[in-house]
């Protein structure tokens, strides 16, 4: 198999921090894979937001998810914060991508890298849609 390679864009779009809980912790004592992909989830929905949007409206579609690619880099663990970087790429006819940058303020080091597709989708019709000028506009 190919080993993925995901490079973090020079622009950040947007950061936040996120807080890794006791509950995210798997049996080898760090943060389990699984919970990478919430904290994804997460930082996606609180970008979402800083812009008036919601994964349910974006200029009138939706989102979902078609992707998602991890890079694991190094572990997390119990009690710490993860500065969460996402920078937007990719936009296309119906949809784009966003890259993430998950960073541990304890350690002081890159802990993952992810890529997610989004496609818009228009829920009352059930079916995919196209990106909205507006959208394009603020991120091609």
């Amino acid at each position: 198999m190919a080993r993925l390679k995901i490079d973090f864009p020079s622009k950040t779009d947007y950061s936040c921090l996120l807080e890794v809980r006791i509950t995210d912790m798997n049996y080898g004592g760090h943060v389990g894979n699984d919970r990478f992909l919430s904290y994804l989830h997460e930082a996606r929905v609180k970008w979402l937001d800083s812009l008036g949007y919601s994964e349910l409206d974006i200029e009138g579609v939706g989102l979902v998810m078609n992707e998602a690619q991890l890079q694991y880099k190094n572990q997390l663990f119990f009690p710490d914060r993860i500065r969460c970087d996402v920078s937007v790429s990719e936009v296309s006819r119906m949809g784009f991508e966003l890259v993430y940058r998950l960073w541990s303020e304890q350690q002081q080091k890159t802990i993952l890298l992810g890529r997610t597709g989004q496609v818009f989708y228009n829920y009352r019709e059930k079916k995919l849609a196209k990106t909205p000028p507006a959208f394009k506009q603020r991120f091609a």
